[in-house]
């Protein structure tokens, strides 16, 4: 794994999130952090909404496939650097990773209940999705933060690297707390929707 940006940027941290309108549909924002949490790039997708034949023909499928083949490998692909390791809060997201060569983490919150915003109650319960290869039950730990990542799923490039925390991933992302940035995210794409009306 390395922290080699496409362009001359200094070493970078992806945030992904997706959020869930009731209107638009779902709506992916991508935020990437130097090592002092400050922003280097945002990007966020126009809202992805399945219609009802989707949702009948991809069946327990189509989360993963919105959340990480429409949405999550949309905006890590349109960023110009090459963050050190992709950090979501939707389980669902996980999936971003068999398409982008980046490994991609899943922040738990202290509890190991539920992601940060209004996931679904299915979703909350678990860590894995359908088609996607479950966590590893046990989390990792990386400073004050605990991570999980999908058994078995391995990343554009990945040449079999285990489920653990490299050690330069640990000594950027251990100091920093790796919920917060989905809050910006999330406010990001709420500012960004009351703007365009």
């Amino acid at each position: 794994m390395t922290c080699e940006p496409r362009g001359d940027s200094p070493c970078a941290l992806g945030f992904l999130t997706v959020v869930e309108t009731a209107s638009q549909g779902l709506v992916g924002g991508y935020l990437l952090l130097d090592v002092h949490a400050r922003p280097l790039e945002f990007h966020c997708t126009a809202p992805v909404k399945a219609n009802r034949a989707q949702e009948i023909l991809y069946g327990p499928t189509l989360a993963p496939y919105l959340y990480g083949e429409q949405i999550g490998r949309t905006l890590v692909r349109a960023s110009r650097l090459r963050p050190l390791a992709v950090f979501t809060d939707r389980p669902a997201a996980l999936s971003t990773a068999m398409h982008v060569d980046v490994s991609v983490w899943l922040v738990v919150p202290p509890d190991r209940g539920a992601p940060h915003d209004a996931a679904s109650a299915d979703e909350r319960l678990r860590l894995d999705a359908p088609h996607v290869s479950p966590c590893d039950p046990s989390t990792v730990p990386c400073g004050r933060n605990r991570l999980a990542r999908p058994t078995g799923v391995r990343t554009i490039g990945d040449q079999g690297a285990a489920a653990s925390v490299d050690q330069r991933l640990a000594a950027v992302a251990g100091p920093l707390d790796l919920a917060e940035p989905f809050d910006r995210i999330r406010a990001a794409i709420e500012e960004a929707q009351r703007g365009a009306r």
